[in-house]
């Protein structure tokens, strides 16, 4: 199709759906009734009676219902099926004419973003869970979890692992009828609409989006993360406010291979804690006190949480001696980690 051909397409389709408001109203009202008179419609409607004629004829005008002249004149529905054929392949012609020419822009996200629209949330949030390397942290509504389904199945199955927050809870997928094991090592489930929308992949690329937002109010918003150090924010939230108040629907997590890969302490200690046996780490973070980079190797000596889950420790016996590793933001501990590597035998290669 030529670019002219394609420009005139693209507007008889826009003028064929430049539907004003009465005639929408009118439009939704006949359909519901299949006949109305013009009297019958003001009174259906917020159509003032004098508008009635004109808005129908606009609507007739363009295929959408049929003017039947008799006193009075009466407005018959006509099947939508029949109404839109026409203009459904012609949309789905010009559909196809557009992204053959369509050319991807680049986006690479700031390091933090602030979004409005939904599709795009709904893009990043497609991203996070496609650009996770080993570790995927996620608070879904039910129907997120439902779109997803496939990718998530799919990101499992090369290794990643994903822990999954569904609320509310009470609209979450039975767990006798719901595979949750084919898409997460762990998902919990948390009562109420309050819990936002929130996902992190490897601890550093995040996304928190406010319920109303996904569901597509102009007036909400999304904050992205891109390997910002703010992002800790969203990670740390999600792991101690959200998923400490939440109960586990499903678990798979002992099914993951060694040697794993944390972005987040507070996994790495769930996980330690209910596995038996001896355990080496490999830490990279950055000095507390010093803020320079470190990698430090030993056997694992210690794993555990204060009594509110708040402060998490992890103690590695080096060849220098033991070393106190934090998450993010640590304070207490020797080490701040940015990433952590769990093995069986040795202390993982970097």
């Amino acid at each position: 199709m030529s670019s002219d051909d394609l420009e005139a397409s693209l507007e008889q389709v826009i003028a064929r759906f430049n539907l004003g408001e009465y005639e929408i109203s009118a439009y939704l009202a006949v359909l519901q009734h299949g006949e109305l008179t013009a009297s019958e419609i003001s009174e259906n409607t917020d159509i003032p009676q004098p508008r009635v004629y004109d808005t129908v004829r606009s609507l007739s005008d363009v295929g959408l219902v049929e003017l039947k002249e008799s006193r009075p004149m009466k407005v018959l529905a006509i099947d939508p099926r029949e109404a839109f054929e026409g203009i459904q392949d012609s949309l789905d012609d010009l559909v196809d004419d557009l992204s053959s020419r369509y050319t991807a822009p680049a986006r690479e996200p700031e390091a933090v973003s602030l979004v409005k629209s939904r599709p795009t949330i709904l893009r990043y949030l497609e991203d996070i869970i496609e650009t996770a390397e080993y570790e995927l942290t996620l608070s879904l509504t039910p129907a997120l979890l439902e779109r997803f389904e496939d990718r998530l199945a799919s990101r499992k199955q090369s290794g990643i692992a994903i822990e999954i927050l569904i609320s509310p809870s009470v609209d979450a997928p039975d767990p006798a009828r719901f595979d949750y094991e084919s898409i997460a090592t762990t998902v919990k489930a948390r009562r109420g609409i309050t819990t936002p929308v929130v996902a992190v992949a490897d601890g550093n690329y995040s996304m928190y989006a406010t319920r109303e937002s996904v569901r597509g109010d102009t007036d909400r918003y999304g904050v992205i993360f891109n390997r910002s150090e703010l992002g800790f924010l969203v990670s740390g939230f999600l792991n101690t406010v959200l998923w400490t108040t939440a109960e586990t629907i499903a678990s798979d997590g002992d099914g993951l291979p060694f040697p794993r890969r944390y972005g987040t302490i507070r996994r790495c200690i769930s996980d330690l804690v209910t596995l038996d046996g001896e355990f080496y780490a490999t830490i990279e973070g950055r000095d507390v006190e010093t803020g320079d980079h470190r990698v430090v190797e030993g056997k694992v000596d210690q794993a555990s949480f204060s009594s509110n889950r708040e402060v998490a420790t992890l103690v590695v016996e080096t060849a220098e001696g033991p070393v106190e590793v934090g998450g993010q933001v640590a304070a207490f501990e020797d080490i701040e980690a940015y990433e952590i590597r769990i093995g069986t035998d040795e202390p993982p290669e970097n």
